[in-house]
């Protein structure tokens, strides 16, 4: 079968001077019958030319999905007079959510079973929800389309009744104010999807007459609203990339107005935590870069009264903080590893939890109650399975509630050498890379190796254990994750360093990885892969455009590749508010920058990697045309014969399929794509 060919309709896109052919442009109108007969044929084309790989798919869920503990339940954790938890059972795709009053030997109370709520449905997603301070009522959020458009209903826990009313076109989130009749929730924008407006709703009424209390008109600016740990205030946070700004409401005030914390200032960043009539702040006020903790008292919150607690440090990422009784813990990262910090309010001096790992992850989780000194935390690495841990922060000692089941008997986190390696980037800059392989296999040029990237919005992808990449593993695969400026691997200045007019450090920062994997011998361009989702794509796109000779194949995951046209279109979605991650493109600086790397608009006659693209049909983040369009493009003007796929699920968008077992299946087309390059 011969590879689909979309049609050439040339589309003329102008900007500060400079003209632009883009004769794939059509392929955005989303509702046009020809615009899915492509799809559908690039989908039948992948089909078809993938149909040998089917037994290796197969066999590969298989072996994925027997590694699952099928019947699995999380740790239960203690709020408000109620141990909460969530259980999957054996071949159902869904979580079942439950409650026990007081006690676990108490008969159980069903909040959710998803099994049940997702009947009918292609996708289904409940997405959070919150119990009223009586533990009567439950406001929660559902998605059945995979475009992050919640709907918002309200149950009686008791009867089971659920208001005959919805609150559609929501971000997911709703709390409750403490007269347990009344909750706040975010609204989108219809078109754009930011969440830009905070309403009041009262029990009851029709939400038509919703109380709007907040705009946030500046459409660089998300917001949305929580009720923090104590419980004491409702908060809702503006942010921008760069900029954040709070507004508080006690919450037994309802009808009262929020009052603006800290009015916004161009570049100043905070979040809020209250205890004890104070606010502790997490901000980068007075340039702290990797930020500091500071407070302030309930009653004079603007930051003239704001006094240091933990000053800033160069070397160390100050990354969050969990409010005790008795504790302050605090989450930071020095030389690109996570360290947890006990640090008694009193008497006693502070002391990190020992980690002894080369590469890891850890972090505080379920912490819910204040007055414990039991800490919850957890710990993971890339041949380690996640383990969780209660730590007596009190006693110095600790137990393990749970650590994840891999159902394998030759499994052993021992049969694995995990190991962080330096490369050198062109500008001298040293990058890490975490690296994980079996220790039977002889390290040479033949290994085949699967390279990992992100490098956007600060977002660290820390070494991570996963029983599905055990599929690779076992097949002689080298899995290893580039940590590229754009990040926060390394602090904040990490990630300044791979945004904006520096973006490009992202890319070579991932081809020094590349070629220092070559040089060492781990593998060489005939065995080397390299994958990458959403932004990653993005990495993807760009790498393979500028190095191409150094892949045999290359994984994009819903890439954001059509750069410069999709920052030129105010209406998509995240646009706007991504100005200060990517540079604003309306400004010639930007635009010539972003052009210069921009995957799509880089595309060349020359040899391409293989390259297996996915997409969903409704992705509200990365729009499934972006991916299209650059596929089109590829086949176009790449000179190889090399295989390229463009893999389209017509039913879901950015986050693919919801259910536990079809999110196995779409790992197992990608192992199977790198598999069948190696035969």
């Amino acid at each position: 079968m011969k590879a689909p060919k979309a049609t050439k309709k040339p589309h003329i896109l102008r900007e500060f001077g400079n003209e632009r052919i883009d004769n794939y442009y059509w392929l955005a109108e989303r509702g046009n019958r020809e615009v899915l007969a492509y799809l559908e044929a690039e989908n039948t084309y992948y089909q078809e030319q993938t149909a040998s790989t089917l037994p290796l798919q197969q066999q590969l869920f298989a072996e994925m999905k027997g590694r699952m503990k099928e019947d699995d339940s999380s740790v239960p954790y203690f709020y408000n007079g109620y141990w909460y938890g969530t259980r999957y059972e054996a071949g159902k795709e869904y979580p079942i959510y439950f409650r026990h009053k007081e006690n676990m030997t108490a008969p159980e109370e069903l909040l959710f079973d998803c099994n049940l709520m997702a009947e009918g449905y292609a996708y289904f997603h409940l997405e959070s929800f919150a119990i009223s301070d009586d533990n009567q009522w439950v406001v929660y959020a559902v998605d059945t389309v995979s475009r992050r458009q919640y709907t918002l209903q309200i149950k009686h826990l008791g009867t089971g009744e659920i208001l005959p009313y919805q609150i559609k076109n929501t971000n997911g989130q709703a709390v409750w104010a403490a007269d347990n009749r009344t909750i706040f929730y975010t609204k989108n924008d219809p078109k754009t999807l930011r969440s830009c407006k905070i309403y009041r709703h009262h029990m009851g009424n029709n939400p038509k007459e919703d109380t709007l209390v907040f705009n946030e008109k500046d459409e660089t600016f998300d917001c949305y609203v929580y009720r923090e740990k104590s419980r004491k205030y409702i908060v809702i946070s503006s942010e921008s990339t760069l900029t954040s700004e709070s507004r508080i409401l006690r919450a037994d005030t309802p009808e009262g107005n929020f009052k603006i914390f800290q009015e916004r200032t161009q570049g100043l960043e905070y979040g809020i935590a209250h205890y004890n009539d104070y606010f502790y702040i997490l901000t980068n006020k007075d340039g702290a870069t990797n930020f500091c903790l500071m407070r302030t008292h309930e009653n004079h919150t603007t930051k003239e009264h704001w006094e240091m607690v933990i000053a800033h440090r160069n070397e160390v990422r100050l990354n969050d903080v969990e409010l005790f009784a008795d504790y302050l813990v605090v989450e930071e990262t020095y030389n690109g590893l996570e360290r947890i910090q006990i640090r008694p309010w009193e008497a006693g001096e502070a002391y990190y939890l020992p980690f002894e790992s080369e590469t890891y992850t850890a972090y505080t989780t379920q912490n819910v109650d204040f007055n414990t000194h039991l800490l919850r935390y957890s710990y993971q690495s890339l041949a380690t399975p996640a383990t969780l841990f209660e730590y007596d922060m009190a006693q110095r000692t600790q137990r393990v509630l749970k650590t994840q089941e891999v159902i394998d008997p030759h499994f052993s986190s021992s049969n694995y050498t995990e190991k962080r390696l330096w490369a050198t980037a062109d500008d001298g800059v040293k990058v890490p890379i975490s690296v994980i392989y079996r220790k039977d296999i002889s390290l040479n040029s033949n290994n085949p190796l699967l390279l990992y990237g992100y490098g956007a919005y600060g977002v660290t992808i820390n070494p991570y254990f996963s029983s599905s990449r055990l599929s690779l593993l076992d097949r002689g695969f080298i899995f290893a994750i580039a940590h590229v400026r754009g990040g926060e691997y390394l602090g904040r200045q990490w990630y300044e360093d791979g945004k904006l007019l520096k973006k490009k450090n992202t890319f070579s920062d991932f081809i020094a990885c590349s070629r220092y994997l070559i040089a060492e011998g781990y593998t060489s361009p005939a065995h080397l892969y390299a994958e990458g989702g959403s932004a990653g794509g993005l990495l993807i796109g760009a790498v393979i455009n500028q190095a191409p000779e150094l892949y045999r194949g290359v994984i994009a995951a819903v890439p954001f590749v059509d750069v410069v046209t999709t920052m030129l279109d105010e209406t998509i979605p995240l646009t706007t508010g991504e100005y200060d991650e990517w540079g604003n493109p309306n400004e010639k600086a930007y635009y010539d920058y972003m052009l210069s790397y921009s995957p799509y608009d880089q595309v060349k006659a020359q040899d391409y990697p293989a390259m297996y693209v996915s997409t969903g049909l409704h992705d509200s983040q990365v729009q499934y045309f972006e991916p299209a369009k650059w596929v089109a493009k590829l086949r176009d003007l790449k000179t190889d014969n090399n295989p390229l796929y463009l893999d389209v699920n017509m039913e879901v968008g950015h986050g693919g399929a919801s259910g536990r077992y079809e999110s196995l299946k779409e790992t197992a087309k990608e192992y199977a794509f790198l598999l069948s390059l190696e035969q």
